[in-house]
Order: C-alpha cells, then sequence, then structure tokens
C-alpha cells in the first residue's frame, strides 16, 4: 500500500491548500473553494474526483460549517475536508484568499469539526486575527493592489466577502 504525500495533509479531516489541483483535494468529502477577489479563469467545476464542492464567503462561514456537518451526519462517519483557496495568478500567496479560507475553517471547528491540519490551522489564526479587517485585506493585499492599479474596482469584492449563503457547485459523488 501506498502513502500519500504529506502534502495531501491526509491524516487531517480539514486540510488547507492553494489552488485546483492541490493535492489536499485526494480523498475529500468535500471541497470547500475560497476565491475573494473572484478570479474568473478560476473554475471549482474543474475540480477533480468525486469530492462535493461549495463556495461561499466569511459572512456564509456557519452556513458553510452546517452544510458539510449535515453530510457528515448522512455519512454517519467524519467528512474530509478540502478548504482551497483560488490564489491569485501566479505562483503568488493570496493573503485575502488565506484569510477567506481561514473564516471557513475556524467556523468548521465552531462546530466541532476540528482535527485540523497546521496549515489549515494557520489559516484559521489568520482569520482571528483580521476577522474585522475584510475591507483592509481585500484592498491592501498585492492582489487588491494590482486590481486597483489596472483601474478595477474591489466593489464586488467587497460585497461578496459579506454575502450570506453558499453555493453548491458539485454534490458528493461518491458513496456515503
Amino acid at each position: 500500500m501506498t502513502s500519500a504525500s504529506p502534502s495531501a495533509q491526509t491524516r487531517f479531516q480539514v486540510r488547507f491548500d492553494f489552488g485546483a489541483d492541490s493535492p489536499v483535494i485526494e480523498g475529500a468529502h468535500v471541497v470547500v473553494w475560497v476565491d475573494a477577489l473572484a478570479d474568473p479563469t478560476a473554475d471549482p467545476q474543474a475540480i477533480p474526483g468525486s469530492a462535493a464542492v461549495v463556495t461561499g464567503s466569511p459572512a456564509a462561514r456557519a452556513d458553510i460549517a452546517t452544510w458539510v456537518l449535515a453530510l457528515q451526519a448522512s455519512r454517519g462517519d467524519r467528512a474530509m475536508v478540502a478548504v482551497v483557496a483560488a490564489a491569485a495568478t501566479g505562483a503568488r500567496f493570496a493573503v485575502e484568499d488565506f484569510v477567506a479560507a481561514g473564516a471557513v475553517i475556524d467556523a468548521l471547528a465552531e462546530v466541532g469539526i476540528d482535527y485540523t491540519s497546521p496549515e489549515a490551522a494557520a489559516a484559521a489564526g489568520a482569520w482571528a486575527a483580521l476577522r474585522n479587517a475584510g475591507s483592509h485585506v481585500l484592498s491592501a493585499s498585492v492582489a487588491g493592489q494590482e486590481l486597483l492599479a489596472t483601474g478595477g474596482s474591489l466593489d464586488a469584492a467587497r460585497d461578496a466577502w459579506s454575502a450570506p449563503g453558499i453555493r453548491v457547485v458539485r454534490e458528493f459523488g461518491g458513496t456515503l
């Protein structure tokens, strides 16, 4: 039997990484896709595997956690969760996605889904420190500054940051 790469974080119930091709998706029942500045080239439907894929904002964090908890209850066992930040184009750290992902991870912990990888715990810590600074994170981040420098607007991102509700992109397609 071969074991997964450590980068897949498979020993943890809640994992975190950047990018739709992240190894943390392997073996997950749910992928929570986080994209704070809504990169139009990022397509959460393209995430491989049979995991459910959901998206939502930091304001929807409790709804996401409730949704995951319901899936876990229907399984009668732990639901493995990969929180995946879209990240900016290129290989740059996207702090806005990191903080937004931390919001979801923190909400999962609040409902008892809390066996998190160190990467996930660090994102939750970033959320704890910056939960009241969403607009600043969006506008002061490198991606936010790049958007503003090209004449773009952060209005849609600010609205999305505080939008309630989740979007189920794909239902779970594996065995419960």
